[in-house]
């Protein structure tokens, strides 16, 4: 495939250009280096229509045919997992290696969806009568990938949807769209013309689409704040959804961890992809018998960590993915420095592009803005508790309801702890980690619905109840 520069829609099994042109920059530089296609109303339609006339052929598709077609994403992606992993470097800036982790984990994604499937659920078996439950799908689903994880969280959309027989229109973010246009063009033809179509465009596709009365699903991925107009757009027209927001999740660190064997792992936790990811931790809560220690620890990783270029060896963490997600990191940093808060910066950043020094706070106060609000960018409070119950307390005042971890060489205690917090996923001893069967799902202002797992294909299905008469009293 040639990734020379030129980027096209997907639509109907076609490539397709817009006059309109969506400029796109590489974060590590500010600069302009590509251009994308900029679709609007009329891409829109064409694509929705594409979708729509396609769903009665797919929808009839046998699973075993529909697992294959996924299937042979898998191979597609592996192949050109190199030149993918360039191209979103580029435009997404994260460092090399981590940029190719998540193309072939797009492709596991893909692996392991294919293999799963909804079956026909028996609710009532008697002389008389059997009473089946059916899975079917929508119909068209509209999937909206944010620009943090933008190839890994459209195959959550793309997979479990296509698998249950729906087809599917992929917008991603504007500020990366280069990397799913190109596989648009990749896997385009591993599916019928007309199920899987790739669009981008600007701040203005999006809500066009949420008000589209073509898709009978909206799967979306982003802010809390976007989430609600996603919302209010969906209820005129009831069409489902499923949200994953986002999260301002806490780390308890119990008394007897290893400090020194933890640490590396609390940091990933935080600070991976420079902290733009939903569920990493965004306060950490040590016990004040470690807490001198651990700081310590931390900020020795902060200052060894290079943080710079994703496409030059040796760095570790990339830039703030774009210039306005930057600014609103910068001013969440000039604010805690004029509260007088104490920040423990890692090494020095590159000038040029959207960096953020890698940011301790030193056990800043509950009620500040650096731990009350979600930074999404390389900002970490560490917050010092003394009480077991006071700071579950303090870790569950939030709005938001996520993620969270428990840290402690004790395991039993800590899974006491966290059948105590509140939110959709709790890890021990661990972080970061999502799978293919296991759903992800918010509480509170941190999404509606499921992805992944046996929920997560229910998302995308609605349930037909069949009563079906066995004895001669009861036909006709």
């Amino acid at each position: 495939m040639d990734f020379s520069g030129a980027y096209k829609l997907t639509i109907g099994g076609a490539l397709a250009d817009t006059s309109a042109r969506l400029p796109v920059v590489n974060p590590a530089t500010g600069q302009v280096f590509a251009q994308a296609p900029n679709a609007g109303p009329a891409e829109l339609e064409a694509a929705v229509g594409a979708a729509r006339a396609a769903f009665p052929g797919w929808k009839a598709t046998p699973l075993p045919e529909r697992q294959k077609a996924l299937k042979s994403v898998v191979k597609r992606l592996a192949e050109n997992a190199d030149a993918l992993a360039a191209l979103f470097t580029a435009e997404q800036g994260r460092p090399l290696p981590a940029a190719k982790e998540e193309i072939l984990g797009a492709a596991y994604w893909f692996s392991q969806i294919s293999k799963q499937g909804l079956k026909v659920e028996i609710t009532e078996d008697t002389p008389e009568r059997r009473v089946e439950v059916h899975h079917e799908p929508l119909g068209v689903v509209a999937a909206l990938v944010p620009w943090n994880f933008p190839v890994l969280l459209a195959a959550w959309k793309i997979a479990p949807a296509l698998l249950t027989g729906n087809t599917i229109v992929v917008k991603p973010s504007p500020f990366t769209p280069l990397t799913t246009l190109k596989i648009g063009e990749l896997i385009g033809d591993c599916f019928p013309p007309g199920v899987f179509n790739v669009i981008s465009g600007d701040d203005a596709l999006g809500p066009l689409m949420t008000s589209h009365p073509g898709f009978a699903k909206i799967s979306f991925t982003g802010s809390t704040a976007t989430g609600k107009r996603v919302m209010a757009a969906a209820a005129a027209g009831l069409k489902r959804i499923t949200l994953e927001l986002g999260g301002n999740d806490a780390a308890i660190v119990l008394p007897d961890v290893d400090v020194d064997a933890v640490a590396p792992k609390l940091f990933h936790g935080a600070f991976y992809n420079s902290a733009q990811v939903c569920v990493a931790t965004k306060r950490m809560y040590v016990h004040e018998d470690i807490y001198d220690a651990l700081r310590a620890r931390l900020h020795a990783l902060a200052l060894a960590a290079k943080v710079g270029d994703g496409a030059e060896q040796g760095t570790a963490f990339g830039p703030i993915q774009n210039k306005p997600q930057y600014e609103r990191v910068k001013a969440m940093l000039a604010q805690a420095r004029a509260q007088g808060l104490t920040l423990l910066q890692g090494a020095p950043v590159p000038e040029g592009g959207y960096f953020i020094p890698l940011t301790l706070v030193d056990n800043p106060p509950e009620e500040s803005d650096v731990v009350r609000e979600e930074a999404f960018g390389p900002i970490l409070p560490l917050l010092k508790y003394s009480d077991l119950d006071e700071v579950i307390a303090r870790a569950n005042d939030s709005e938001y309801g996520l993620a969270g971890a428990v840290w402690a060489r004790d395991v039993d205690a800590a899974v006491r702890v966290a059948h105590r917090l509140e939110t959709g996923t709790v890890w021990i001893n661990q972080n970061l980690q999502n799978t293919p069967v296991t759903p992800l799902a918010g509480h509170k202002q941190s999404g509606y619905g499921a992805e992944n797992g046996h929920e997560g294909l229910l998302g995308f299905t609605q349930s037909k109840a069949v009563y079906v008469p066995k004895s001669a009293e009861s036909m006709a």
